[in-house]
């Protein structure tokens, strides 16, 4: 389904009091929604640097209906509107802990990312809380659901539906979450998928797999690593080039996987070409996944 019809309008877009985990904290590792593995380092340290949070856009595959300065321009203190239907999961930006706040205000409710330096993402105009307060999670895990309809519970001052987003530095200023990303290249990317290692395809590795469509195979939907018609239709246009000669109906079948197994036998499969994917099938198509220019 497009989004482009889709209204978004919200006004002074509410911000929670500050909260904030220990900048001694060691973050080892947190588990996703998918059971992926973030692994993280030790950060706030005397006398130790602290680096920029890993954090990537994941609303890439949505229109922009409010730009930061369209924000600015009605009295807010800014942020990023995308246009999604309501009920569109979430992902999560960057690792970090979770905070619900209902009925936020001009904002609604809002789930809040407290990064592992004291930098916080955050979501509006949700239509549904999905974690409990103090959940850990890593990039790409599901948050919460989009809302916005005018006058739905959870939607603060918005008149249409989509999700705001804006991030918050440590010194409590609210700034450009898409500034940061193009500034912080090193963490502005999609996380790896840990599917090149147990075979097992989850949230990340969809992610990955949209964006390298959106990339090359006129893909526009979500990144939100679950696929749906118009993923596999993309993936079935980009398996032409391994043998695929079936409808671009979106609904893949042994064809489609058999052609996935040829692009996989470039990365390490050495299974039948049998449109059965299996662990060994997963990893190869994982590692071909797993390339930067994907990210």
């Amino acid at each position: 389904m497009k989004h482009d019809h889709l209204p978004a309008c919200c006004g002074d877009d509410g911000e929670q009091p500050r909260t904030g985990l220990s900048r001694r904290r060691l973050l080892r590792g947190t588990v996703s929604a998918s059971g992926a593995l973030a692994v993280g380092a030790v950060i706030g340290l005397p006398g130790i640097a602290r680096a920029a949070p890993a954090i990537y856009n994941p609303f890439a595959g949505y229109p922009i209906t409010g730009s930061w300065q369209d924000h600015l321009n009605r009295g807010s203190l800014g942020g990023i509107d995308f246009a999604m239907d309501v009920g569109t999961n979430l992902p999560a930006c960057g690792a970090g802990t979770i905070q619900n706040i209902p009925n936020n205000g001009t904002g609604g409710h809002t789930v809040t990312i407290q990064h592992a330096d004291g930098y916080r993402s955050q979501y509006l105009h949700l239509s549904q809380f999905l974690l409990a307060n103090g959940t850990a999670v890593g990039a790409g895990a599901i948050v919460g659901r989009s809302g916005g309809a005018a006058g739905a519970p959870g939607s603060g001052s918005s008149t249409g539906p989509h999700v705001h987003w804006h991030m918050i530095n440590p010194s409590g200023v609210r700034i450009n979450p898409l500034t940061y990303v193009n500034q912080n290249p090193g963490g502005g990317g999609l996380p790896k998928t840990s599917t090149e290692q147990d075979g097992i395809p989850g949230t990340i590795f969809y992610q990955r797999m949209q964006n390298w469509l959106r990339i090359t195979s006129g893909y526009t939907g979500p990144i939100d690593g679950a696929p749906g018609v118009r993923t596999y239709a993309a993936l079935q246009q980009a398996m032409r080039g391994y043998g695929y000669t079936g409808p671009l109906d979106g609904v893949p079948g042994a064809n489609t996987w058999m052609a996935v197994q040829r692009l996989a036998s470039g990365w390490g499969y050495t299974g039948p070409i049998d449109g059965v994917m299996g662990p060994n099938s997963w990893r190869g198509f994982a590692r071909f996944l797993n390339q930067d220019r994907w990210n």
